[in-house]
């Protein structure tokens, strides 16, 4: 315990050493005052009204959920589950929330960091031996530090490359071609074990040496998922399922694994084609979380009010982690952030196939912006602008996706 608060007075002075200010975020659990039915009726036509124009009339397909002070302002469910079938969407419909799901991993990480089960200032070898870079901390994966790349652009066994060759009328053409590579990964799906079995036999080369920059990789949050798994004594999903879905009431939400294969739901591309599963869609930690609007905002609540990790963790959490030059726009522990003088943003939005989401909170004011889409939609990223419509002064600032 003691270890644990010397980590986080050392924090705060090497951001304040790194030039960073942060605001404070109350280190005591929101208590939310009740909102009147009239404010909540005229909060819900401004947000209809944005939601529309930004979204609904713009071929969403998914759910979308508005709330503040843990009351939900404004819902809505549009589109199909199942294109084929014809099975639209509902309340209890689940998506994959893509990225966001690095939240989950994130906190599952503190939440064992506040039990005394790990170090963050500890290299990622002392919980995954034969991990064949010695410099990278647990810290660094956490915040996309470590330089590690994208697993997606390494599991590879062959590569497409563009050239250009001169046509006809001397004008350079651009044109493809495959190149197969030596190393060469099984066939069929991978999962996160065979991620880092390919790392220790391969090694692969690091973007930049462990913490010169913020580099975000999926990479770093899959790694963070063999961790728990190794220090809890129980796979991912369960892990997941009993000690945060269980215990928080989200009963609709589940992580997605090769025992789930048979019953994969595909996303869809714009034109209602259906994505088929890839190398890569069992591999955890960093994406594979399943939820629904209604359960993410129990996970809200859940970080509002201190009821999974105490909030001076979460403080921790969501200081800004790379300080290398100035911005509003920063990356925490599992969180990204927008700092602003008069809001500040914690968000995760997420991609994968043709899933999209948004994860938004309106920090100073305690509203949440949930977007969970299965039709690839770019527009779901510009959600977050609907908090002007009922937020006085929000920021309406493009976020990463």
């Amino acid at each position: 315990m003691v270890a644990k608060y010397l980590n986080a007075f050392c924090l705060f002075f090497v951001l304040i050493a790194c030039g960073a200010k942060p605001k404070p975020i109350p280190s005591k659990p929101y208590i939310f005052s009740v909102i009147d039915p009239t404010t909540k009726e005229l909060y819900a036509g401004k947000i209809r009204e944005a939601y529309q124009n930004i979204l609904g009339k713009r071929g969403f397909s998914g759910s979308i959920l508005v709330a503040k002070n843990g009351e939900i302002l404004f819902e809505d469910y549009q589109g199909l589950y199942d294109v084929k079938s014809k099975t639209p969407i509902t309340p209890t419909t689940p998506f994959h929330i893509a990225s966001t799901s690095k939240t989950f991993t994130a906190m599952a990480i503190l939440k064992l960091w506040e039990e005394g089960k790990i170090d963050l200032e500890k290299t990622v070898d002392n919980y995954l031996p034969g991990f064949p870079y010695a410099d990278i901390t647990v810290r660094m994966l956490l915040n996309h530090r470590s330089g590690l790349n994208n697993y997606a652009y390494f599991m590879v066994d062959k590569q497409v490359q563009a050239y250009k060759v001169k046509g006809k009328k001397g004008r350079w053409i651009k044109k493809y071609r495959t190149i197969k590579l030596p190393v060469v990964v099984k066939p069929g799906l991978v999962n996160n074990q065979d991620m880092l079995d390919f790392m220790i036999k391969y090694k692969p080369a690091v973007v930049f040496g462990a913490n010169r920059a913020f580099s975000y990789s999926n990479t770093n949050f899959a790694l963070l998922a063999l961790i728990i798994e190794k220090l809890s004594g129980k796979d991912y999903p369960t892990y997941l399922k009993e000690n945060i879905f269980a215990p928080l009431g989200m009963e609709h939400s589940y992580v997605f694994a090769q025992k789930d294969v048979a019953r994969y739901q595909p996303s869809y591309y714009p034109n209602n084609r259906p994505y088929l599963l890839e190398k890569f869609d069992c591999i955890y930690g960093d994406k594979n979380i399943y939820s629904t609007v209604r359960d993410l905002l129990l996970w809200d609540k859940a970080l509002y009010q201190g009821s999974y990790i105490s909030q001076t963790t979460l403080q921790l959490a969501f200081l800004p982690g790379s300080n290398d030059r100035p911005s509003i726009h920063n990356y925490g522990l599992g969180w990204r952030m927008l700092n602003q003088p008069d809001q500040k943003i914690i968000y995760h939005n997420g991609w994968w196939h043709g899933n999209n989401s948004v994860f938004s909170r309106f920090i100073k004011d305690t509203a949440t912006i949930i977007v969970l889409g299965n039709r690839f939609n770019r527009n779901i990223y510009k959600a977050k602008n609907i908090a002007a419509s009922f937020l006085a002064g929000s920021d309406t600032t493009s976020v990463a996706e």
